[in-house]
Parts: structure tokens; C-alpha cells; sequence
């Protein structure tokens, strides 16, 4: 009986924390003029029969017209625990020999789904660092079954490339919590249902750095927003 009712009392704590939760907003700013991007010419027919010539360019620092920056990890450093586990499967394409999207995030076991939508056979290399997420390398013929991968360890922009187009590459982050946000193409992001507290919120892109600051989350949104440098 006494097991039964902590049991009780958990769930209730859960839930009041859920009902207290809100949403941090804000927006990433990129500060200074970034290098131009890496250009790779490619062929007729490099993304299969029909395609025409064009020039592919990296996708390192791609900002708004007000510098708002896409592609930067936002995400709890002291992240509170509980919180509903994400299990709704992401979906990572490879379109015009391109990976979309460039920067995403997941939880640990959250389902990734990857798909090819081009007329030629791709490979899904993927090149973990962190002890526990397993390197694989699958091929993918056009039109072929949806690949899934799962990681089960925290780990920040994992490569992740085809070995048979150039420049064909994302880069994931993985969390062991749900309190974590990926900018959009206008730099601005939401981290959802975070219970009342005070918390560091950091922001990590691949080449400008990071930068963090104490927000404070009550019974209304929290904002937080941030400008990153071009490294000099």
C-alpha cells in the first residue's frame, strides 16, 4: 500500500511540474561578416540522369537578412528531470544531393528516419564520437525502403555524410533530456515545456562557438537571445 501510494504522489509531482512548464524563446544573431562558402562544381548527371550542372556551396554560416542565424544547438546545460521522453520519428531526406535538414537534434532512442528522395544510390555514413553510438554505413538505392538509426548516447554534431557525393553532409546532436531546440532559417527557436526554474540556456554552432546565460522560467515564456561572433 505504501509503495502504491508514492507511486500516486510521483505522478502527481510529475504532472503539476508538466502544468507549470513553459516555453523559452528567442533568437540566435550572428555578429561580424562570415568567410565565403566553400564552392564544388560538379558535372551533368552528378545527381543522377537528366540533372544539369550547377554549383554546390557549403552551408557553414547561413544567416537572415538581419543576421538571424540558422543551425545552432539551443539547449539546457542543467537540464531539470522528468520531462516526456521525444519518440515521434525524425525524418532526415536526401534531396538534390543534399541532406535536409543541414543541423538537427534528437533525443537518446529517438527514432531518425532517413529517406531517399533522389533517382541514385546514396550511402548513410554515420561517424559517432561519443562510446556507445555505433558507427554504420548503409547504402540506399533510389526508391528503397526508409533507413532507421538510433543513438542511445548524448553526443554534440555528429557527422554524418554520404561517401558518394561531396559536400553531402548533416550534423546531429543527440540529448538524454527533452529541453534542447534547433534554430531556424531566421535564427529563432523555442525550447518547450520547461518547468519553473532558473536554468543555463547555451547555444553551440559549429564554427561561431558558444555563448550562455541564466534565464529564469515562471508561469509565463522566458526569452532568451544571443549574438555569436565570426571567429576571427
Amino acid at each position: 500500500m505504501k509503495s502504491t501510494r508514492w507511486l500516486g504522489l510521483a505522478a502527481l509531482a510529475a504532472s503539476v511540474q508538466f502544468l507549470s512548464a513553459a516555453d523559452i524563446t528567442g533568437k540566435v544573431t550572428l555578429k561580424g561578416t562570415p568567410p565565403p562558402e566553400k564552392e564544388l562544381p560538379v558535372a551533368d548527371g552528378f545527381c543522377g540522369p537528366g540533372s544539369i550542372a550547377k554549383t554546390f556551396k557549403g552551408r557553414v554560416y547561413r544567416t537572415a537578412s538581419d543576421g538571424g542565424l540558422a543551425d545552432v544547438v539551443v539547449y539546457l546545460k542543467e537540464a531539470p528531470a522528468g520531462g516526456a521522453a521525444k519518440t515521434q520519428p525524425v525524418t532526415l531526406d536526401q534531396k538534390g544531393c543534399q541532406y535536409e535538414p543541414y543541423v538537427f537534434a534528437v533525443q537518446v532512442n529517438e527514432p531518425i528516419v532517413v529517406k531517399n528522395s533522389d533517382p541514385v544510390l546514396h550511402n548513410v555514413h554515420t561517424r559517432p564520437t561519443v562510446a556507445g553510438n555505433k558507427e554504420q554505413n548503409l547504402a540506399q538505392m533510389p526508391g528503397s525502403k526508409d533507413l532507421e538509426f538510433k543513438f542511445p548516447a548524448a553526443e554534440q554534431f555528429m557527422r554524418i555524410e554520404c561517401n558518394v557525393h561531396p559536400y553531402m553532409v548533416s550534423y546531429l546532436s543527440v540529448f538524454d533530456n527533452p529541453y534542447f531546440a534547433v534554430t531556424d532559417k531566421d535564427g529563432n527557436f523555442t525550447i518547450k515545456n520547461v518547468p519553473k526554474g532558473s536554468y543555463t540556456v547555451e547555444v553551440a554552432h559549429r564554427r561561431a562557438g558558444k555563448a550562455e546565460q541564466k534565464v529564469t522560467v515562471g508561469d509565463a515564456n522566458a526569452t532568451a537571445n544571443f549574438t555569436l561572433d565570426v571567429p576571427k
